[in-house]
């Protein structure tokens, strides 16, 4: 007999016209749908016009549900796995099923879609070319400060999820070890209708949040810059290139302005060709 495949379907973060067009298809033609939360899903499924059949799939449950789900994928049933929004595993359950798959000979296939990381990323303006993604910090400001303290010398953008209920603390928390003049980037809500973006040195950030309290409600993605990124804005950047032009060959003014200012080297190459 033919196993099934178990299908790994990113889900919108927000908007819902950011499915794609596989997505729907894999969801519509399986046997069953395995869901973090299997009541936030049928609202997904009902916009989609979707009734395959689902079952719960979550931290609680991960270890027995993955050899249930095992066993009907190799009595030859197709399964997809969806999390509450994006694309499944990143912070949400499933390495145990996957790792259940491989084991087995079950086929694993992942289809592409939404991610609240990449999504923030793009959007950053921080360096992309590196970069750290840390998730969640710990719950507790004892071990939060600690893993702060020793991400703080990072040479590369970092990227934390946070809620609504800590984004304040987290904040807070990052000034001792970061330096209130570390750059940070806050991405809420991304793809809803009030999604926003601030960009801003972290004391003026952690300001700016406290006087709106509408910039402390949602999901958030928080950026830090790499630990030899200050706020350098864009005529700065022109100036360490105008000075190094002078001195050396563009592409070597390129590759020590890039670590000067820690952005990509193409990028600033392509600049100074630009300003000439």
């Amino acid at each position: 007999m033919q196993t099934g495949r178990l299908y790994i379907v990113a889900t919108p973060i927000g908007n819902l016209g950011d499915i794609t067009r596989r997505a729907v298809e894999v969801l519509k033609r399986v046997d069953l749908i395995a869901a973090e939360d299997t009541r936030h899903t049928a609202g997904l499924l009902s916009h989609l016009g979707i009734d395959t059949r689902t079952l719960s799939f979550h931290e609680h449950n991960e270890q027995q549900r993955s050899q249930q789900l095992v066993d009907l994928l190799l009595a030859g049933e197709e399964i997809a796995l969806v999390s509450d929004a994006g694309t499944p595993l990143i912070c949400d359950p499933g390495y145990r099923i996957v790792c259940a798959c491989r084991e087995r000979g079950v086929e694993v296939v992942p289809l592409p879609g939404a991610s609240a990381v990449i999504a923030a990323l793009s959007a950053s303006g921080l360096p992309t070319d590196r970069f750290l993604f840390e998730g969640f910090l710990p719950r507790t400001q004892e071990k939060r400060l600690k893993r702060l303290q020793q991400l703080r010398n990072f040479p590369s953008t970092l990227v934390f999820y946070e809620s609504t209920h800590r984004i304040l603390q987290c904040l807070q928390d990052m000034q001792a070890p970061f330096g209130e003049g570390r750059r940070v980037v806050v991405a809420r809500e991304l793809t809803k209708q009030f999604e926003t973006i601030l960009d801003l040195p972290l004391a003026q950030l952690l300001q700016t949040m406290i006087a709106d309290t509408n910039q402390q409600r949602g999901e958030f993605v928080v950026m830090v810059a790499a630990s030899d990124s200050t706020v350098m804005g864009e005529d700065s950047v022109e100036r360490v290139l105008q000075a190094l032009a002078g001195e050396v060959p563009p592409n070597q003014a390129a590759k020590i302005a890039a670590r000067i200012c820690n952005r990509p080297k193409r990028e600033l190459y392509q600049l100074l060709l630009k300003m000439k």
